[in-house]
């Protein structure tokens, strides 16, 4: 039975999806003015957790994660750079899709585009201002009345009060309260515009997802996810446009993951301390990240350091460690055996990767000392489920991220030097070989069958 932490309601709740069997999740995405960082990683990765263990747990998933391209750090972005928006987002998006890819994250069933849906957003701010939630203000833009929604605040679980006590927000005379939050921009000279009853402009950022998320998964759906920095004000403000210009609930289990730290601080972009994807791919495999990821559970904060991908690299080497030479038995699973029960029943209690992890390096101790083929089977397939584990042992052991130092080439042949010192009763260049092969990060290990080799 799949429980998930909702933050609407504060607490863990059975999942019971609106229409059995299935399930309807929309995430929010990237905002595509430069290359992700290490924060986007984690939206990516855990979202894409979820959406695999819902598919293996039986339901039929529908899959929705949007793309901003549209706002105003795209429209400066381009503007320093002297070319056009759609050149900028293109070539982001591509970046994007490429660093989702390196990490193992599975495409979403449907990624709209926010320029796409002008039309829509336009459509949805006119009912809000018939109802009274919204209003045309003499500078052109358009503002959503919060003090006019009798929800606001629900999600934050904050009064009116507490969030104008609470936010510094800049007095501004086009609005009837400090807090309210715009739907639509006034052109600006050199900006792009669209049409609307309220002269040319383009939507506030807010609008899109409630636009998006109707369109394809309907105006009341199962899942909406993203990062901790969400929940207030972007979440909170697609509830209000939601549910007032429909008049029922919007959506019934709200997700967010937390967020990544570098010395006890958020990274991000405004603080200057992030780390892009393809920076630390420079240094660590991609399925380390990953790994990384998904070794803390979706909810908690994550310390980024090296010393903390150093240590997520031993362990994933530990995992592949014990399939290395290992027959593997990819009978399908038996969800009553041991392992795998344990396994889902972490899953189950809100998507704890953390504790299915547990399980897995318990397992990988069985498949070590047993060398059964069923198990090393389950840890395979139960790894599998999150990504993990599923190239050849050799293939991850013996790989280095950038490829730097000696080569596979290099390094056989001075295991088959040291083999011959060996055999030539030459100890001491056996042992000079050896130290030269550790100098540079090789981690030989004699067996029967001879000697095997990883990098350290």
């Amino acid at each position: 039975m799949l429980k998930i932490y909702n933050t609407l309601a504060r607490e863990k709740q059975v999942f019971t999806p609106i229409e059995p069997g299935k399930a309807r999740m929309y995430v929010c995405g990237m905002t595509v003015y430069d290359f992700c960082h290490l924060g986007h990683a984690r939206v990516m990765v855990v979202f894409d957790m979820v959406a695999r263990w819902l598919r293996d747990s039986g339901y039929d998933l529908t899959y929705v994660r949007n793309i901003t391209d549209i706002d105003d750090k795209i429209i400066k972005r381009a503007a320093e750079n002297r070319e056009p928006i759609d050149v900028l987002t293109g070539r982001f998006i591509a970046a994007m899709n490429e660093d989702a890819a390196q990490l193992g994250v599975q495409s979403p069933d449907i990624e709209p585009r926010a320029t796409e849906f002008v039309p829509g957003m336009v459509r949805m701010i006119q009912t809000l201002i018939d109802k009274g939630l919204a209003y045309p203000a003499p500078n052109g833009d358009v503002y959503y009345s919060v003090h006019d929604f009798a929800g606001y605040g629900k999600l934050s679980g904050k009064s009116l009060e507490d969030l104008r006590a609470g936010e510094r927000v800049d007095v501004d005379p086009n609005k009837r309260d400090p807090l309210d939050f715009v739907l639509w921009k006034a052109a600006k000279p050199g900006e792009p515009a669209w049409d609307s009853p309220w002269g040319k402009g383009r939507p506030g950022w807010h609008i899109e997802c409630s636009v998006m998320s109707e369109h394809y998964l309907g105006e009341h759906f199962d899942i909406h996810g993203g990062g901790q920095d969400l929940q207030f004000p972007h979440h909170e403000n697609e509830i209000a446009q939601s549910e007032g210009a429909h008049d029922h609930a919007f959506v019934n289990y709200w997700m967010h993951n937390g967020f990544i730290r570098v010395d006890n601080e958020k990274m991000s972009k405004s603080l200057g301390n992030f780390f892009t994807i393809r920076d630390v791919l420079q240094k660590y495999d991609a399925e380390v990240v990953r790994f990384f990821i998904l070794r803390a559970h979706y909810r908690s904060p994550l310390n980024y350091s090296d010393a903390h991908l150093d240590d997520a690299k031993n362990a994933l080497t530990g995992l592949y460690t014990a399939l290395r030479g290992v027959d593997v038995d990819l009978s399908p699973l038996d969800w009553t055996a041991e392992y795998p029960a344990r396994f889902k029943a972490a899953m189950d209690d809100d998507f704890d990767s953390h504790g299915a992890i547990t399980v897995l390096f318990e397992l990988a101790k069985e498949v070590n000392k047993s060398k059964s083929p069923q198990l090393a089977g389950q840890l395979q397939q139960l790894a599998g489920i999150l990504g993990l584990l599923q190239r050849q042992p050799e293939d991850f052991l013996q790989a280095g991220a950038g490829e730097e130092g000696l080569s596979a080439a290099a390094i056989e042949q001075l295991i088959a030097d040291r083999a011959a010192a060996k055999k030539a009763k030459n100890f001491a260049e056996a042992d000079r070989i050896r130290n030269e092969l550790t100098a540079a990060g090789i981690v030989l290990e004699d067996g029967p069958q001879g000697t095997t080799w990883r990098r350290g």
